[in-house]
């Protein structure tokens, strides 16, 4: 049996492996200072980028939710996955050999993470589905793709391909690569039933079909959609993977692997229906296209959607097309339910011929496809304009009942000024000549209170302002200078220890802390030592010298933006603050030494008053060498 790899393995791939590398999978990164990067968290729903890295240092920390730690840490919070499953991943990803404990060679296949076995089965049958649909067998996918303007590059490119009409096609395959009959019912692309003889057993779930790998944000495939293709099958025209460990329908979005370099750089997610419209958007140049996997687009979506767009209020937009059939309005008024979570501006884009971006590129070509993109409008003006379409505005009695269906609407609008600008518009719609009667209405369905699914959305402002819990140690008060001195120094001596002299850090050493939390934190440092040429480890050395409770502080200290723009200015700002801090620390035993001196009577002792009084004008001369007097 395996035994735990070894401690020296995992700082290796630790300190080899490059946190903003990984943290770029699933966060959408801005420079936050040298050195430093900030964006929206992955562990907590927020409209300001409170997640910060260091990779100097190797470490996170969360300003928000106080979530923090290594890559290791990292990977296991958004892959579940365990500690060995976790390191064992890391260290394939940078082709570094682990060795075990007790004379192990590493799990067994048997022993292998049940996610990475998964994956493993949905990567070699994303290929075997690629390799069939170029098969004689696979003409009639390839008729469906041509017909819609997809050449077999555009193929290739999203992955698309056909799984045979046989019952066992797949399942001989995956059995042939030593997949178990456990592992195959876990990947959902596999049905249950009984045989004739009443043995259970499985066949493959999808047959005759198109198929498109379900890729997540990291570009593993975790599921699979397939379109119907012939006549005799009686399935639905859809049949998607369905909830597995690895697939939750819920916040996953197609294309997002390929879109979410665009998404963040444009500032741009469009939202299709399906498959090909994704397809058909990408290959037009609309490349910040997504579409949801057989479910709405709700709030788990959202979450994935505003890390990579940055939504914290400094611009971007969310554009949905929906048909234009009664089906696509419904869409698009449960998309208003969700919109203000966003601080993105959200738009529609409906086509009025009921035609998709995929169909449109058929008729008219990609032009067109981004034409319907522009042609967006406020969905806030699509939501109340489609109320009022319910009713005949050009009697009385319709605009009465018009202005009763539409205010509510308006009053759910979150911004002040946005939902009296839509009063506004709304009396213009109605023909009501006065805008305050309007908004009265509004006012009063505001005071009825939103839906109780509007106030319980997670994300609210109010939910986004919940403070976590304080830790045991308590927060410094960051108001009062000393704290303030003292973390910033500890800030300082864990990010750049290679800025400090000998006698800098012989100072520091000596130094007495008065805050509880990072006296604590000061002593590890000192316990530990001198930082050496390895810093993500020696950080990791301090964690481990403190309670559990405190290591979040210093991942926080490590990857909290110091002030300055360039080498020159941070070598300033470090040396700046450990002078002030060493300042600060011959200023208390000044004044210790002077209350001493005060309180003693010099003809009882006169030579502890002349002693004392030499130390003084050391300690005076220690402060005007280190103000450069």
């Amino acid at each position: 049996m395996a035994g735990l790899i070894k401690r020296e393995d995992i700082d290796e791939v630790r300190s080899r492996t490059d946190i903003k590398e990984v943290v770029d999978g699933y966060v959408t990164l801005k420079s936050a200072g040298i050195g430093s990067f900030k964006g929206l968290c992955p562990f907590h729903d927020e409209r300001s980028p409170s997640f910060h890295i260091r990779p100097q240092m190797g470490y996170f920390h969360c300003f928000g939710c106080q979530e923090s730690g290594d890559v290791i840490a990292f990977l296991q919070k958004m892959d579940h996955s365990s500690f060995s499953e976790t390191v064992e991943k890391l260290a394939a990803r940078i082709g570094f050999e682990l060795h075990y404990e007790d004379g192990g060679s590493g799990p067994r296949r048997e022993e292998v993470g049940r996610r990475q076995r998964l994956l493993d089965a949905h990567k070699i049958a994303g290929e075997y589905f690629r390799e069939q649909l170029l098969t004689p067998a696979g003409s009639t996918g390839r008729r469906f793709l041509a017909e819609r303007g997809f050449e077999r590059s555009a193929a290739d490119h999203f992955g698309v391909g056909f799984a045979p009409q046989g019952w066992d096609s797949l399942l001989k395959h995956l059995r042939g690569r030593a997949f178990t009959e456990e592992e195959l019912r876990l990947t959902g692309m596999f049905s249950g039933g009984a045989s004739v003889s009443g043995q259970d057993r499985i066949y493959d779930r999808f047959r005759g079909r198109l198929i498109w790998p379900i890729r997540d944000i990291a570009g593993d495939t975790i599921g699979f959609g397939a379109r119907r293709l012939f006549d005799e099958d009686q399935g639905p025209k859809y049949l998607n993977t369905p909830e597995t460990v690895l697939y939750k329908k819920s916040n996953v979005l197609y294309g997002i692997d390929l879109a979410k370099r665009n998404i963040a750089r444009k500032r741009q997610l469009v939202v299709v229906e399906g498959y090909t419209d994704v397809m058909a958007c990408h290959l037009a140049g609309v490349d910040t296209a997504v579409a949801t996997c057989g479910t709405a687009f709700g709030a788990d979506h959202i979450k994935v959607a505003r890390r990579l767009l940055s939504d914290d209020g400094s611009g971007g937009e969310v554009v949905f097309t929906f048909d234009g059939d009664s089906a696509g309005q419904k869409a698009a008024l449960k998309a208003f339910d969700e919109d203000q979570r966003f601080v993105a501006q959200t738009y529609v884009a409906v086509e009025p011929s009921g035609a998709d971006p995929c169909e449109l590129r058929q008729r008219k070509g990609d032009d067109a496809v981004h034409s319907l993109i522009r042609s967006r409008r406020p969905l806030f003006e699509f939501a109340i304009r489609s109320t009022l379409a319910k009713f005949d505005l050009s009697t009385v009695e319709g605009r009465v009942q018009g202005l009763r269906a539409s205010a509510p609407v308006v009053a759910a609008i979150r911004d002040g000024s946005t939902r009296t600008g839509y009063s506004q518009e709304l009396a213009g719609w109605l023909g009501i000549a006065d805008p305050n009667e309007v908004l009265r209405a509004v006012n009063t369905a505001l005071k009825r209170g939103p839906a109780p699914t509007r106030t319980a959305a997670p994300g609210t402002p109010t939910q986004a302002r919940t403070e976590p819990a304080a830790p045991t140690y308590g927060r410094p008060d960051p108001k009062d200078p000393v704290v303030r001195i003292e973390r910033e120094a500890l800030e300082v001596a864990l990010q750049q220890p290679g800025l400090l002299s000998t006698d800098d850090w012989a100072r520091f050493s000596e130094a007495e802390f008065a805050v509880p939390a990072y006296r604590a934190v000061h002593q590890a440092v000192r316990a530990v030592g001198d930082a050496g040429t390895a810093p993500a480890q020696w950080l990791e050395q301090v964690r481990e010298e403190l309670p559990e409770p405190l290591r979040p502080l210093v991942a926080e200290l490590a990857v909290t933006p110091l002030p300055a723009t360039n080498a020159d200015t941070l070598r300033n700002y470090c040396l700046d603050i450990m002078r002030r801090l060493f300042e600060m620390q011959i200023t208390r035993l000044k004044a210790e030494k002077m209350g001493a001196l005060q309180r003693m009577d010099p003809g009882a002792d006169p030579a502890a008053s002349q002693q004392l009084q030499r130390e003084l004008m050391e300690l005076e001369i220690r402060r005007r060498n280190l103000r450069g007097d």
